[in-house]
């Protein structure tokens, strides 16, 4: 084939799988929950492409690749550069250099292995790419249909193994751990800048291998944008001050919000807070599995609007974690996703008035045995600094 030179092609070899780390055979186990899906879908083979689904299904990290999975072939498709990385992390897969676009080698690969009918994600694969890989089964007359499929690998993530789970687990720790370090770093006088940096300082000096995302720290009136991003005004007292901050370890991520008040809170601070942590507290103590996920939105949002401020929380209750920051289920007034046992979320209200500015309390839970778990464990009784206590993560 002209783009692409097989490297290796090592099907069912069991010295590579036997001496394989044990996260890589997890991949074993999440194919045979994939494959009869593909089935399902009518599909002779499944293209993968997103980051996250490929690492999910064969453990392979590099940053360009493409998984094709049928009943009989699990094949990892990447260029020179990742060749010998795949190598080593997916003894499991059959392991094939690609050169050029999509549409240089995926017709002539998929007519190799007598696929007719080959699914696509169709929320990863860019509109001009399916063009150019759709004119190139045209032009080479290939008998081959390209279908559109959605969600197939992210339904599988939403439920996590143990081994997910505690990896999340020792993400969220640290998120706690950091949380506990910088609360008397954070002082008024500093800049939202400053003390964003102080924050991601401490997560990488902790263990952490990145930020989760760009972290955020609004005080004032900037706190009403529910996804602001520091800028140079100082932190002044006895103003609502939102945090918003997560870890990244081995892929797997944490989410994390808390809204402080340094100094004395106002009357109007305090209610708003009461609020937000009674909505958090009411939706954490309802939520049950079976549940839908717009229900479990709505313990939390009649709280607010029968407290009067309805339209002022306008995003959705949660959503799920794992290898991305945002990932099913998506907890929200209009979502039907089923919460199930094994699912990883945030519960995070916040009410936010512009001008005046905005609280959110965020924190991680998991659904076990039908009901959720706290997995964060950062104080958040009350808005004023000097009411937390110096409770650190647990060991």
């Amino acid at each position: 084939m002209k783009g692409l030179q097989i490297l290796r092609f090592a099907q069912n070899d069991s010295r590579r799988l036997m001496n394989a780390p044990e996260g890589r055979k997890l991949g074993i186990n999440r194919l045979s929950r994939l494959r009869p899906l593909i089935i399902q879908q009518n599909l002779d083979a499944l293209l993968v492409s997103k980051t996250e689904n490929y690492r999910y299904l064969s453990g392979f990290t590099g940053s360009s690749g493409w998984l094709l999975i049928s009943d009989n072939q699990a094949i990892l498709a990447t260029d020179f550069r990742y060749t010998e990385q795949a190598k080593k992390e997916v003894p499991q897969f059959n392991v094939i250099q690609i050169k050029g676009d999509l549409n240089d080698w995926l017709p002539e690969l998929a007519s190799e292995f007598g696929w007719q009918k080959l699914g696509f994600e169709a929320n990863s694969v860019p509109f001009a790419i399916y063009q150019h890989v759709s004119k190139a089964i045209k032009t080479g007359k290939f008998k081959l249909e390209l279908i559109p499929t959605t969600d197939l690998v992210e339904n599988l993530r939403s439920i996590k193994g143990k081994d997910e789970l505690e990896l999340i687990n020792k993400a969220v720790k640290l998120t706690d751990t950091v949380f506990a370090q910088i609360k008397s770093n954070i002082k008024p006088g500093i800049t939202e800048k400053e003390a964003a940096w102080e924050i991601e300082k401490h997560l990488r000096e902790t263990g952490s291998d990145g930020i989760a995302f760009d972290i955020i720290v609004a005080s004032g009136p900037n706190s009403a944008l529910p996804h602001a991003k520091p800028t140079d005004k100082v932190i002044c007292a006895n103003e609502p001050v939102l945090i918003d901050m997560g870890a990244k370890l081995d892929g797997y991520y944490s989410d994390f919000s808390r809204t402080l008040c340094f100094g004395k809170p106002d009357k109007m601070l305090t209610e708003v807070y009461n609020i937000v942590l009674r909505s958090q507290l009411t939706a954490i103590e309802g939520i049950k599995t079976g549940m839908t996920a717009n229900k479990a939105d709505k313990l939390a949002r009649d709280v607010i609007e029968q407290a009067g401020y309805g339209d002022a929380f306008g995003h959705g209750l949660g959503h799920g974690i794992g290898l991305e920051v945002h990932e099913c289920p998506a907890l929200g007034p209009h979502s039907p996703d089923l919460l199930t046992d094994g699912m990883v979320f945030t519960i995070e209200p916040g009410i936010y008035i512009p001008g005046w500015g905005g609280v959110r309390i965020e924190d991680v839970v998991s659904l076990q045995e039908g009901k959720a778990r706290m997995l964060t464990r950062s104080e958040k009784a009350s808005i004023q600094l000097s009411a937390f206590s110096d409770q650190k993560a647990d060991d």
